[in-house]
Parts: structure tokens; C-alpha cells; sequence
């Protein structure tokens, strides 16, 4: 089958990989029909390097066909139309049972302390070939895939696997206050829906970014927007429009490559120039990430606000502000979506043909696999309008 393959620093391949196979009984295999590029495959294209192989299969956004299962799956059979959540997890564990299904205890990568297994997220968590391919294993199947119906376009339901759920989360984890404010630092497509979500939720949203697309995204959706190129403190521009006093809850929509981190940066790449065999532990150990987004958020949220981070850090000794983190009595919550976890509040929202959230207003740009190089230089370069990519095999 074809598939995306990692060969380096911005150097990815489609190429011939062997087809999955069921190899245990909570398997299945999926033909896939559509997958997306997501944030988070961008950091493998730029940073993480040290924790990939030649050849590993990326992607973790993936829906389609059930085309085999195993003996022991059951909720799903041949033909069925599903997506499947980017995080492998049993259902059935401690930490499932608390719905933390993104530290579910049958996956946890224990080899490096990490959480639940990903599908094509390096060895860090469990080295899982990916989702941007023809075909795809699913592990944990007996738990894992969710049955959408069929008819309606996959554009309705592929963000069910990350986009969604992270976005919810996020607002979740936000604890915005009745018809409360909200900042979104980010404007990619999971601060995009993170504002959808928190307007359908009813809050005052606040956006910033300073891609002239991704700010047009967002007004058509109702967001109060602020240009990061037009000012000079974007916390401060914020405080501006919450009568000084700052929004309530803040989202960091960015994460580990935020712009305005010339110290990170330069951490980044030096980290890129090593061998692996350096690289890795000094990412391990050391505060490698360009923090601007996050000390942003920390500033703009009000006293005893929330700051809820949904953008991906790497970075295991990072330096955050914590005196003024306590002086403010902020409070800071985190973390991989636990995407079961929200299913149950999304599939009616994308099921609904007034589409309340806008998912048919995301993708900003869907190429055949084979297009998939592509696909990753725009979006990681903001070119073309690149917001959300999606594949077709």
C-alpha cells in the first residue's frame, strides 16, 4: 500500500509500505478515506526527529472501512463506516474507567514514561505506523473506533478523531464562566474550533494570530479577532478588550514552536543538529520550547483565571513564570484529549445538517496522498491559505 513516510527534517515520502495485518484478536483493519495533517505531525516535520525512524508511517487523524476484524471485536464489522481516535486505548483499564482514556494503562508507552499509545506519533508513544496511508491497524478495535453513519460527506466526521475533541476538551478544561470571555492564542485548526466550540457554548471569544487567513476564518465565525502583527503586546491587547482586567480563561492553541522564543528557537535547532543519540536526552531533559504563546496566555488571563493548554510542549525542563502564575492564583490544566471521552457530546453536533460548529468551513485544502509533501510544506509554512489539510488515498 502507499503510505507517508518520515525520512528526515522536512523530508517526507509517499511511498510502498507492506499492508497491515490483524495480529491479535482486538485488531482491526481500516481502509482509509480520509486523513488529516495535523499541528501535531508539523512538530515530527520540524523537532522530534530524534524519536523517528526511517520510514515510520505518520498520521493520526484517520476514518474510513472497516475491512477485517478480529474475534473479539464486536461493536464494529466489515463495511461499516468509522473514525478512529488518535489515542489507542482498551476501554476497560483504571485509567479508562476514570475516562483518562489518553493514559489508558494497557497502552501507556512505560519504556518512556509516557501516556497512551498514538498512532503514528514516534517511539515515544509506542511507534504505531499512522493513519496517512492506504490502510491502517487498529489496536484496542474492540473499543477504540467510533461508527458514524454513511452518507454525508467525511468532512462531517473525520475531526471526531483529534480536531473536535481536543478543541472541546480544551474549552472544557478552560472553566469559562457563564457567558464568560475566553481567549484562543492560535488560530491553526484546533484553536479555530476551540472558539466554535466556546461560542456554541455561549462565551465571548477572543482570537489571536497573525495569519491574515486563519483571522478571516475566525471572524466568519463570529470571533472578535486581534492581529498579532498590529500590535505590540498581544496579553496587553487582550486586557484592552476586557476592561483591563483580562479574560477569564486563555487557550494556548500553540504550543512548543511559537513564534517570539529567539532562545528556544535557537535550542531547536541547535537540538536538530545533533545526533540522535544526543538529541534525544537533551529533549528529555532540557527546556528546548519557544514558550511565547504560554507566557502570553499567562499574562492575558485575569486574576484567578484559567489557562488551559491544548498546543503540544516537549520540552522536560521548561522555565514558566511562577511567581507570577501564584501572584495571579492562575490556574493551569492540560493535557492529550481524551477524544471517547466527547463523543458523546460531538456526533450530535456533527450529525446536524445546520452544522453548528462549521466543520464544513475548515478544510482549506484536500490532496491525494501522493500530494501528501505538499500538503506538509504549505501547511507548515502557512502558504496558500494552508488552515487544514486533508488526504484522500
Amino acid at each position: 500500500m502507499k503510505a507517508v513516510t518520515w525520512h528526515g527534517k522536512r523530508d517526507i515520502r509517499v511511498e510502498e509500505v507492506p499492508d497491515p495485518v490483524i495480529k491479535e484478536p482486538t485488531d482491526a483493519i481500516i481502509k482509509i478515506t480520509s486523513t488529516g495533517v495535523c499541528g501535531s505531525d508539523l512538530h515530527l516535520y520540524e523537532v522530534m526527529g530524534p524519536f523517528l525512524q526511517q520510514g515510520d508511517v505518520l498520521g493520526h487523524e484517520p476514518m474510513g472501512i472497516v475491512q477485517e476484524v478480529g474475534s473479539e471485536v464486536t461493536h464494529i464489522a466489515p463495511g461499516d463506516r468509522v473514525v478512529v481516535p488518535f489515542n489507542i486505548a482498551c476501554g476497560d483499564c483504571h485509567m479508562c474507567g476514570l475516562k483518562l482514556f489518553a493514559q489508558c494503562e494497557t497502552t501507556q508507552v512505560r519504556e518512556h514514561g509516557t501516556g497512551a499509545a498514538l498512532f503514528g506519533y514516534t517511539k515515544l508513544y509506542g511507534h504505531v505506523p499512522g493513519g496517512q496511508a492506504e490502510y491502517l491497524r487498529v489496536p484496542q478495535a474492540h473499543f477504540g473506533p467510533i461508527k458514524v453513519p454513511a452518507g454525508p460527506p467525511d468532512e462531517r466526521f473525520v475531526y471526531l478523531s483529534d480536531v473536535l475533541p481536543t478543541a472541546w476538551q480544551a474549552v472544557a478544561y478552560a472553566d469559562v464562566p457563564r457567558a464568560g470571555s475566553v481567549a484562543v492564542f492560535g488560530l491553526g485548526p484546533i484553536g479555530q474550533m476551540a472558539c466554535r466550540v466556546a461560542r456554541h457554548l455561549g462565551h465571548r471569544v477572543i482570537g489571536v494570530d497573525g495569519v491574515g487567513a486563519r483571522l478571516e476564518m475566525a471572524r466568519r465565525h463570529g470571533v472578535e479577532v486581534i492581529d498579532a502583527r498590529d500590535v505590540r503586546d498581544p496579553a496587553e491587547a487582550v486586557r484592552e478588550l476586557t476592561g483591563g482586567r483580562g479574560a477569564d480563561s486563555v487557550i494556548d492553541a500553540v504550543g512548543m514552536e511559537a513564534h517570539g522564543s529567539p532562545m528556544a528557537k535557537l535550542a531547536h535547532a541547535t537540538t536538530g543538529l545533533l545526533p540522535d543519540a544526543l538529541a534525544a536526552p537533551l529533549m528529555r531533559n532540557a527546556g528546548v520550547d519557544r514558550l511565547a504563546a504560554l507566557n502570553q496566555a499567562i499574562d492575558a488571563v485575569r486574576r484567578g483565571g484559567t489557562v488551559s493548554v491544548v498546543g503540544v510542549y516537549a520540552g522536560m525542563a521548561d522555565p514558566l513564570p511562577m511567581m507570577r502564575m501564584f501572584d495571579k492564583g492562575v490556574t493551569l490544566r492540560m493535557g492529550q484529549a481524551h477524544v471517547k471521552r466527547w463523543i458523546d457530546d460531538l456526533l450530535p453536533l456533527v450529525s446536524d445538517e445546520a452544522d453548528p460548529l462549521g466543520v464544513l468551513d475548515l478544510a482549506t485544502h484536500r490532496l491525494p496522498l501522493d500530494q501528501a509533501p505538499h500538503g506538509y510544506e504549505i501547511f507548515q509554512k502557512k502558504r496558500d491559505g494552508a488552515i487544514k489539510v486533508l488526504l484522500s488515498p
